[in-house]
């Protein structure tokens, strides 16, 4: 039951978020705005993480069945994309990079502003 109540409180903010993407005619997708607002709702505990955390623990584990999809049409779709598959490779490989680099750059700077609270005795190691 538990399941259950988790997956409709997952599939409910889903719904909201695309009808606000299809009533306000959005460039951006519903399940985007739907995870804007499961954000928004657990930052200010409206919505406790243990009243979603089984489903999104399920979801987060079987994560590469949902990508499969998305493989199976790059593979039927490939004799339209095969003229810039180089072009393709190059923009993965520099966005790759790019992640990676802000990415440490934010963790770093995430780590600098944690030390110095702890060295003004803020927090506790």
């Amino acid at each position: 039951m538990k399941i259950f109540r988790e997956s409709i409180i997952i599939l409910g903010i889903y719904l909201i978020g695309e009808l606000i993407s299809k009533g306000l005619s959005l460039p951006l997708p519903g399940n985007i705005i739907g995870m804007i607002i499961l954000l928004l709702l657990l930052c200010t505990k409206v919505i406790k993480v243990e009243k979603v955390e089984s489903i999104s623990t399920f979801f987060l584990n079987h994560l590469s069945f949902f990508f499969i999809p998305a493989g199976v049409g790059l593979m039927s779709s490939f004799d339209s994309i095969k003229n810039s598959l180089v072009h393709i490779l190059i923009l993965c490989l520099i966005t790759t990079a790019i992640v990676i680099i802000f990415t440490g750059l934010i963790v770093q700077y995430i780590i600098n502003i944690q030390e110095k609270r702890v060295k003004k005795g803020y927090e506790k190691k």
